[in-house]
C-alpha cells in the first residue's frame, strides 16, 4: 500500500488507488468528472484560520504542519484521517491538491502521517 501526493490538475493514472481530494474549495477550472476523485473528505483539511495564517507573510512550514497535525488530533478530523488510514490499509491512496507547491502543503504533511 502506498500514499502519494499529487496535483489535481494531472490526469488520473491507473495505479492512483482511491483518489482523495484534500483540498476545502473546488479546484478553480476542473471539471468534476475529469478530476475523478473518489472522496472529499473537507473537514479533513486545514481550518481557515490557519490557511489563512500560512499564507500571511511566508510563516514557517514547519510551524504550519505542527498546527494542522493538532488540528488532525481532535473532532471530525481524527474521525476522518482515520478513515483514510484504513483505505491505506486496503490498498494505494492518492491525496489530491490544487496547490502549486504539493511538497509544501497540508497534503505532504497529511502523506507523512498516513505512511507512519
Amino acid at each position: 500500500m502506498s500514499v502519494r501526493v499529487r496535483r489535481v490538475y494531472e490526469p488520473p493514472e491507473p495505479d492512483d488507488g482511491v483518489r482523495v481530494l484534500v483540498d476545502r474549495l473546488w479546484p478553480r477550472g476542473l471539471a468534476k468528472d475529469a478530476a475523478r476523485v473518489d472522496e472529499w473528505p473537507k473537514a479533513l483539511t486545514p481550518s481557515t484560520e490557519l490557511r489563512r495564517w500560512y499564507h500571511a507573510d511566508e510563516r514557517s512550514y514547519e510551524e504550519f504542519a505542527e498546527r494542522y497535525e493538532a488540528e488532525l488530533a481532535a473532532g471530525e478530523a481524527a474521525e476522518l484521517l482515520d478513515h483514510v488510514r484504513d483505505l491505506v490499509r486496503e490498498g494505494d491512496v492518492t491525496l489530491l491538491t490544487a496547490s502549486k507547491t504539493p511538497e509544501r502543503s497540508h497534503a505532504t504533511v497529511l502523506a507523512r502521517l498516513l505512511d507512519g
